[in-house]
């Protein structure tokens, strides 16, 4: 038998280097062997851990045990071990014959490898002595070569310089030769060009060129602009331009002489050959600019000959609106905003048949009303510090200038991409300062209209399909007010702007609400009275019309606007911006809020007071004798309760006064309202509280049905569906006795289950639970004598 240790290597994988077909036998057999010799994991342990003596017992007890006739493997299994035991001591002298070679031959490589690098360094050495002696041989030559080089590129710059100074005067020269022989097209076109080199030289360094440049432009522009200028102004006078009077009253311009078509030929040649300098202009000539804290849109200027035709009506313009002139009252800003807009007007006609279609061609906009609009910015600018603590100057001016922006932009299609007024009216101090007087101004509008007589008298009450929401005048003027302040900062430039007006509006409606609830409470104790109607169809009004507003596409645009606001100051929490963003709020919820729970609060204290007199009207009809009542075959015609008399007319009295004083939808609510508490009140306190014979049972039915259900038939078609407590009390009370024991019979065997339930709807008993069908059942007295 091999040696234990021996045995327990035999598994481990042979670590020298055979062929394939060897290490694939020996691998078989080995496994092979385990196979036979390692049966359990306790054999295994005993040979790892040297238990020699253990590990052998365990062998022969696996493969002999007690079975003496197995011993006959024993012949087998001595095979097998020494077959295995020749196989290791194959490998173990194959591997110590091998690994002397597998050294030997990888010391020769790291000797040949050493060999090699030692003559790669003796090489570099020699080679690094090379170039730096041939660098040294070279550098004279390197020196004498870099320095022709810069004289070469010297010369080049110098050549290109005197290419484009060569350049220029060429150009300089055609222009002058152009002019000479009155070819101002070709002129114009050769200024063109070198106003586009003179922009291209911008990013060059040799000042003295850009210099020599711009003063050539500057040169040639101001003799070609002058003449053609002075060209141009003589056809506009021909046309007896600018256009003072209406296109009405105007005899020339539009009318057409016998030379009006080589009129309008020469003024369209010299259009666009005034269009042509505009380059050169716009490089040569500076914009006014109002200063930057009016925000004013980035634009480019006025085109060169649109200029020259403005020119005229911005010397009228100065003339009359500036300095000590009559004209110039700082307290008529309409005269200078109605000259422009009827300059404007005098102009449209002429500019949109004869100058629109030259612009056409070269596709460029028409601005001549944004050159008058800067004369009219510049005004305000000058103006607003003059005025901005008049307050009544001050909202005057804000009045008209709205006005004249309105007509700008809806009568002359003004772009609203244009600087306008609304940029002078944003500046910080001004726009403060409007809003101000805004509030100001609100404030003393609501105080006149709470003050007015007719505050609370709706305008409409003689016609009765406009008076539908049977509005007060002062709410209805409160939300004109609030309108015509949306339609005041609607066209602000910015929404930011816009946004605090809105807080000032929702600031406003918050006043109101409170003074409308200071209101209330002095008409606290007439509920029921027309003021303290009146305001609550103000609070329904009002909490209306905002609902309406809030799905406008204007305040929706807004609330996209605040989100943003709120989103990037983290004012808000996550539901709220998620609420926001979706839709499911609006800006106004706040104050819709507020004005429903007013609105609930009033309601419930009218329902509170006409509550009390009816359960005060209904005292003789709860004391009414139900036990001891007549029943409907003993009597010739059922007839009302006397006793109920006084509850029916509080309810028809009330319920008319109020159907008159309150809006529809607001007497809706306090009807269902009242009706519920009525019913309530009168199953609990009138029925639960008595015991009905079968003539009281009927006395209560027909009061109930023909009586009181039908006092709120004009307000829905089926008012018992209001009283069902009444309805299906009545209902069991008046089951007839052979139905009443058999449901009576049926509620106590099937207490909770389906068919209790079942039963309770075949006799249309839908809202009362089992336990109060069987207490109604008990309030009975006409049950047949059973013996019990």
């Amino acid at each position: 038998m091999p040696p234990a240790g021996e045995i327990g290597e035999a598994p481990a994988a042979p670590c020298c280097s055979e062929s394939a077909d060897e290490r694939k036998d020996v691998e078989e057999k080995s496994d092979i062997n385990i196979t036979a010799l390692v049966g359990n994991e306790q054999v295994n342990e005993d040979a790892d851990n040297g238990d020699l003596p253990s590990y052998v017992s365990a062998l022969i007890e696996k493969e002999v045990g007690n079975d003496l006739k197995s011993l006959k493997k024993l012949d087998k299994l001595i095979e097998q071990m020494t077959e295995n035991k020749m196989q290791l001591e194959e490998q173990v002298l194959t591997i110590s014959s091998e690994i002397p070679k597998r050294i030997q031959s990888a010391l020769k490589n790291a000797e040949e490898s050493k060999q090699f690098l030692n003559q790669f360094l003796e090489q570099e050495t020699h080679l690094f002595s090379s170039i730096n002696s041939h660098l040294l041989t070279a550098q004279p030559w390197m020196e004498d070569l870099g320095a022709m080089i810069n004289q070469i590129e010297e010369i080049e710059r110098h050549l290109a310089y005197l290419k484009w100074i060569s350049q220029i005067e060429e150009l300089s020269d055609n222009i002058q030769q152009y002019l000479m022989t009155n070819n101002v097209p070709e002129a114009a076109s050769t200024l063109v060009y070198m106003a586009e080199l003179d922009i291209k030289l911008q990013e060059s360094s040799c000042t003295h060129l850009l210099a020599f440049m711009r003063a050539t432009v500057k040169f040639w522009h101001k003799i070609l602009k002058d003449k053609l200028t002075s060209d141009f102004e003589e056809i506009l006078a021909q046309l007896h331009w600018p256009f003072i009077t209406p296109p009405q009253s105007q005899t020339v311009g539009l009318s057409r002489p016998a030379s009006a078509p080589e009129i309008y030929t020469n003024l369209e040649t010299l259009f666009c050959q005034l269009l042509k300098l505009q380059t050169s202009d716009e490089l040569l000539t500076e914009p006014k600019q109002l200063p930057e804290k009016y925000c004013l849109p980035a634009s480019p200027s006025v085109i060169l000959p649109l200029q020259i035709m403005l020119t005229p009506l911005q010397k009228r313009f100065r003339y009359h609106f500036r300095g000590n002139r009559q004209t110039n009252v700082i307290s008529k800003p309409e005269w200078y905003l109605a000259q422009v807009l009827m300059w404007i007007g005098n102009h449209t006609q002429f500019l949109d048949e004869k100058i629109q279609p030259i612009l056409d061609k070269v596709g460029t906009s028409l601005e001549f009303s944004r050159g008058l609009m800067m004369l009219v910015l510049e005004k305000l600018a000058a103006d607003i510090p003059c005025l901005l603590y008049d307050d009544n100057l001050f909202c005057h001016l804000v009045d008209e200038v709205l006005l004249f922006e309105r007509e700008l932009h809806s009568v002359y299609g003004y772009p609203g991409t244009f600087a306008n007024c609304m940029h002078i009216l944003s500046e910080e101090t001004c726009f403060q300062r409007w809003l101000t007087v805004e509030r100001k101004f609100a404030l003393q509008k609501m105080d006149s209209m709470l003050s007015s007589e007719a505050a609370w008298i709706s305008q409409y009450k003689d016609i009765t399909d406009v008076d539908e929401m049977k509005v007060p005048d002062c709410a209805e003027t409160f939300m004109t007010l609030l309108l015509v302040i949306t339609d005041r900062y609607k066209n602000l430039p910015t929404a930011s702007r816009k946004l605090q007006f809105l807080e000032l509006q929702k600031d406003l409606v918050d006043d109101f609400r409170i003074r409308l609830t200071q209101v209330m409470k002095e008409e606290t104790r007439a509920s029921l009275g027309f003021r303290y109607c009146a305001i609550l169809n103000a609070v329904n009004y009002i909490s209306t019309v905002l609902a309406d507003w809030a799905d406008n596409v204007f305040f929706l645009q807004l609330q996209q606007a605040a989100l943003e606001v709120f989103a990037e100051n983290n004012t808000l929490s996550k539901l709220q911006l998620g609420q926001l963003a979706s839709m499911e709020s609006s800006v106004f919820d706040d104050m819709i809020n507020l004005l429903e729970r007013l609105k609930h609060d009033m309601l419930t204290r009218q329902v509170d007071h006409v509550f009390r007199e009816v359960k005060e009207a209904a005292k003789l009809y709860k004391k009414e004798r139900w036990l001891s009542l007549p029943s409907q075959a003993e009597q010739a015609v059922m007839s009302l309760s006397s006793s109920a008399c006084p509850l029916l007319l509080t309810l028809r009295d009330r319920s008319l006064q109020l159907e008159q004083q309150l809006c529809f939808s607001l007497f809706k609510i306090f009807w269902q309202m009242l009706v519920e508490k009525l019913d309530v009140y009168i199953y609990q306190e009138i029925i639960l509280a008595n015991h009905f014979n079968e003539g009281g049972a009927a006395q209560l039915q027909f009061d109930m049905t023909r009586n009181l259900f039908p006092l709120f038939s004009h307000y829905c078609k089926r008012p018992e569906n209001y009283f069902k407590h009444v309805k299906e009390a009545c209902i069991v009370l008046n089951l007839n006795v052979g139905s009443a024991l058999l449901l009576k019979d049926v509620l106590q065997s099937a207490s909770g289950q389906p068919p209790a339930t079942e039963a309770l709807n075949e006799v249309g008993i839908y809202k009362l639970a089992q336990q109060d069908v069987e207490i109604l059942l008990n309030l009975r007295t006409n049950w047949p004598n059973t013996g019990k």
